[in-house]
């Protein structure tokens, strides 16, 4: 276990379906398995599965669950819609408004609890809009988490990876590290395309995680190197 300074990660990808949800539940296992407390967070998911005790995203059920810390899935998915499709149509849709500041409110009984980490999962991908003025980004900033970004490897991967860390350096927030996850079982020359955002990406790569059916994110656990995450703590 690492010092007890609380960890905020914010995960976002670079694209949607790039592997959010895959990293942030086996991160939170392995938080839990080195010791710590943790917390998820899933501020705002369009689309879900209705059941005979309501309407739920899959996604957050699936953090709520790897989670130490027993929140309701209000504070887990403070904001819900109907349709899976972008945060801010889905919201207008369903005649409701995005509003930054009740959404870092409604946040707040996850955000400050004293889980030692709490991890915090976006919708889409890091610009992906809130309203006509707020992003995904606006939101991490609220929240005073650094970022975790899963990069979905495909062709064009590296395009998408370099264009998210350079927005999400403009905004000033840490980029903590990255995560390469496999979305296929034969990428054409994936490590070569590892090797090219290793080379142009600062921060670290803390995980490549393999593609594997069914997902366990008990099993993924071994893949992620938490002392890149806790570097800048005492072991």
């Amino acid at each position: 276990m690492f010092s007890a300074q609380q960890k905020k990660w914010f995960i976002t990808g670079t694209d949607t379906d790039a592997g959010k949800t895959v990293f942030a539940t086996a991160l939170l296992r392995a938080c839990l398995h080195n010791g710590y407390t943790t917390a998820a967070l899933k501020p705002i998911a369009a689309g879900g599965v209705s059941t005979d005790a309501g309407f739920f995203n899959q996604d957050a059920l699936l953090l709520q669950a790897a989670a130490s810390q027993n929140n309701s899935y209000q504070q887990v998915n403070p904001y819900l819609f109907k349709q899976a499709i972008a945060p801010h149509i889905a919201a207008k849709n369903d005649n409701r408004e995005i509003l930054l500041d009740q959404c870092v409110e409604c946040c707040s009984s996850v955000m400050d609890s004293d889980a030692d980490v709490i991890v915090v999962e976006g919708a889409g991908g890091w610009l992906v809009p809130l309203n006509s003025q707020h992003n995904m980004a606006d939101l991490a900033g609220a929240l005073g988490c650094e970022i975790i970004l899963v990069v979905g490897l495909k062709l064009g991967c590296i395009n998408h990876a370099l264009l998210t860390v350079a927005a999400v350096e403009r905004s000033g927030l840490r980029l903590a590290g990255w995560v390469a996850n496999h979305l296929s079982s034969d990428m054409p020359s994936y490590q070569e395309n590892i090797a090219a955002l290793q080379q142009r990406i600062t921060a670290p790569l803390i995980a490549e995680i393999p593609f594997v059916q069914p997902i366990d994110p008990e099993s993924l656990i071994v893949y992620i190197n938490l002392p890149l995450l806790f570097k800048d703590q005492v072991l």
